[in-house]
């Protein structure tokens, strides 16, 4: 919904007053998959995927600007799914001191910030 109203603001002509920042997800109300592999995150792996820990472009925007680089993404298994599934953790800062992370269980479409 807000994802929706940005984007008629802009095609409208209208700037965003604020620079859109995501909802904030707290861990515990992370689904189970999630909260495993944030906490193999934090602690360097092992990872189940070999594209896990690559680089995220934020391409899509939804995200605070950073340098390339500064995002990695992580696979959270959808259990059922027979490929990686939709639901992802994009973790912002150095691998070994993160600095932020975001869930997305649409595949990039939306995100929320996740909150110790």
């Amino acid at each position: 919904m807000i994802r929706a109203l940005l984007l008629a603001a802009l095609l409208a002509g209208a700037a965003p007053a604020v620079a859109f920042s995501p909802p904030d997800v707290a861990v515990r109300e992370l689904p189970k998959e999630a909260r495993e592999v944030l906490a193999l995150v934090k602690s360097g792996g092992p990872f189940r995927y070999e594209r896990d820990g690559v680089v995220f472009g934020n391409r899509e925007g939804l995200l605070p600007k950073h340098p390339r680089g500064y995002y990695r993404e992580y696979t959270v298994p959808t259990p059922g799914a027979r490929n990686r599934g939709a639901r992802r953790l994009v973790c912002g800062g150095p691998k070994t001191a993160l600095v932020v992370c975001y869930y997305t269980a649409d595949h990039y479409q939306s995100f929320a910030r996740i909150r110790e």
